[in-house]
């Protein structure tokens, strides 16, 4: 068995993280195509980067698609005009009726992105960042540009946000 050319065996890992990757940039951009792009940003910047010198692939690949989305966030908030409802994601449970559990986790699912719509790009990528996936914030402060402390604040106002948001008046332009 031959062992595969390093550009193959570099595809065959961004392929591995490629899933990971797509649902993390959905859950901070809440649409389809801009997680799409925002993943094959990175790997575009994965072929263009001395992948030698990258310890670790997959945290590499994850600051690169946050920064990405980061920047898809704040472009949308200079254009006022580009209201836009989440791309929903249907998924079924293991157990219970599977046309039930696809409903309750499309609402549940489209409300939170509703939501996160309403937070500062910064505190979008903090709040997703540390809450959903876990990151330090020592990990997610140079990936904002800010310090620890300031991410962490930051995710904790996102996070008193959430909590808080109630039902918003119909806009009738969404």
């Amino acid at each position: 068995m031959t062992e595969p050319a390093p550009s193959e065996w570099l595809a065959q890992r961004f392929e591995a993280q490629r899933p990971r990757l797509r649902g993390v940039a959905y859950r901070m951009l809440g649409s389809i195509p801009e997680a799409e792009d925002a993943v094959q940003e990175a790997w575009l910047r994965l072929a263009r980067a001395d992948a030698d010198g990258i310890e670790d692939l997959g945290r590499w690949l994850t600051t690169v698609v946050a920064r990405v989305c980061l920047d898809t966030l704040r472009a949308r908030r200079r254009d006022p005009l580009a209201a836009r409802v989440p791309d929903p994601i249907v998924t079924a449970e293991d157990d219970g009726d599977p046309e039930q559990a696809a409903l309750v986790g499309d609402w549940i699912g489209l409300a939170l992105l509703v939501i996160l719509d309403t937070l500062t790009p910064a505190e979008r990528v903090a709040f997703v960042m540390h809450d959903v996936l876990g990151l330090p914030f020592d990990d997610i402060g140079p990936l904002i540009g800010r310090s620890s402390a300031a991410s962490r604040q930051l995710a904790s106002r996102a996070r008193r946000r959430v909590r808080e948001a109630r039902s918003p008046a119909p806009d009738p332009r969404r």
